[in-house]
């Protein structure tokens, strides 16, 4: 076994290839770029960043990170608008902490990213799903929603959807800001994939539509740098901003990830970080058309849009297949995935399947949608 897998939330048995895991490969990690990193701020002989951080963040890395933003956004990105976190993940449960109360009822996707359904279970909060289509969330279902009950905040993965791979439309993402306006609720935008595009350019980031009060977007390095980081980024209007740096969290301890946020940084400032991004967007496109073309030749009942950006395949089997209980049986085949039932808040999806082409070479994944087929068929 591969001595990293030990120490890793990763745990593949030998010989397996879980299609599964939404994880880059090791083989994509910029070790050698961060090493360079850390060379360079240790060489600087001032070891503030090993004090505890200002709660907002270190302004000279949310000043290196809004001129990123604002490059790749197409517009300019105020660095007061922007708080560091320990990734995605830790921004949403810092956001579920300090403007939820247990039993609230929040709007997400149907799907939506098993993952943070957790996170709003931990805090108690009532999940309502909207069903989805090729244009992202179903606006005139959100209506109908909203007529019944106001949530505290609409979840919505905007760009490259986990699981779906689905974009909101840039009309939608006007009306969805239009409405948190008009009826007064939040939109969180988790939008980490945004900068993974392999064929289509998205919208804009609902993080355009910030100034209006109404929207939160959540950013993360995790998929276009390194998970290990632990970071990422709010951003948002100035009072939810101060909310968050006001909580006892940061009060006690710090800003997070002062660390970290000197090693990017650094990557930021030298051009590292859009270098990284394209070569991931080389590999990853590549391996797109891999998936593609394999499962057109061994699995050619799943039906599925091409993803044209983020990380997954969302697949759907015919005749009433339950992929919960094809996913045991395709261990026998050595191959795993994640069945569609984990990403719904109505125990629905029971036919559909997330597989991800970004941990595996183009070869396994290759080797493990054969596996799949042959599971499929072996019925």
């Amino acid at each position: 076994m591969n001595p990293s897998l030990q120490v890793t939330q990763i745990r593949v048995p030998p010989d397996f290839i879980d299609l599964g895991l939404g994880d880059p490969a090791f083989s994509l990690l910029p070790l050698e770029r961060i090493q360079r990193s850390a060379q360079a701020c240790f060489a600087q002989g001032d070891p503030a960043f090993l004090q505890y951080g200002a709660e907002q963040g270190n302004v000279y890395f949310r000043q290196g990170l809004a001129g990123f933003l604002s490059r790749a956004y197409g517009f300019a990105v105020d660095l007061e608008s922007l708080m560091v976190t320990t990734g995605a993940s830790g921004g949403l449960d810092l956001l579920c902490t300090l403007i939820t109360r247990p039993g609230q009822t929040i709007f997400v996707e149907e799907p939506s990213y098993f993952l943070a359904l957790r996170i709003f279970a931990d805090h108690g909060l009532r999940v309502v799903s909207i069903a989805m289509d090729a244009d992202g969330m179903n606006l005139d279902e959100l209506e109908r929603e909203l007529a019944r009950v106001r949530p505290k905040f609409v979840y919505v993965i905007p760009t490259f959807q986990n699981p779906s791979g689905t974009t909101l439309s840039a009309r939608r993402r006007e009306r969805l800001a239009g409405l948190s306006r008009e009826h007064d609720f939040l939109v969180i935008a988790d939008e980490v994939y945004h900068f993974l595009d392999y064929s289509r350019i998205p919208p804009k980031p609902l993080a355009a539509w910030t100034e209006i009060g109404n929207i939160i977007s959540v950013g993360s390095f995790s998929k276009i740098l390194a998970p290990g980081l632990r970071l990422g980024w709010i951003q948002a209007q100035a009072e939810h901003i101060q909310r968050l740096v006001s909580s006892g969290l940061l009060d006690s301890g710090g800003g997070m990830n002062p660390l970290g946020s000197a090693l990017v940084r650094n990557i930021i400032e030298d051009g590292g970080l859009e270098e990284n991004i394209a070569s991931l967007k080389a590999v990853y496109a590549e391996r797109v058309g891999v998936m593609d073309a394999a499962l057109r030749r061994y699995l050619p009942a799943a039906e599925y849009t091409l993803p044209q950006g983020g990380y997954f395949f969302w697949i759907r089997l015919p005749g009433g297949t339950d992929t919960a209980e094809l996913q045991v049986r395709a261990r026998d085949f050595k191959v795993g995935f994640r069945p569609g039932v984990r990403f719904s808040s109505r125990d629905g999806l029971g036919d559909h399947a997330r597989l991800s082409f970004v941990y595996y070479t183009s070869e396994e994944v290759e080797e493990g949608v054969m596996r799949l087929g042959r599971c499929w068929q072996a019925g």
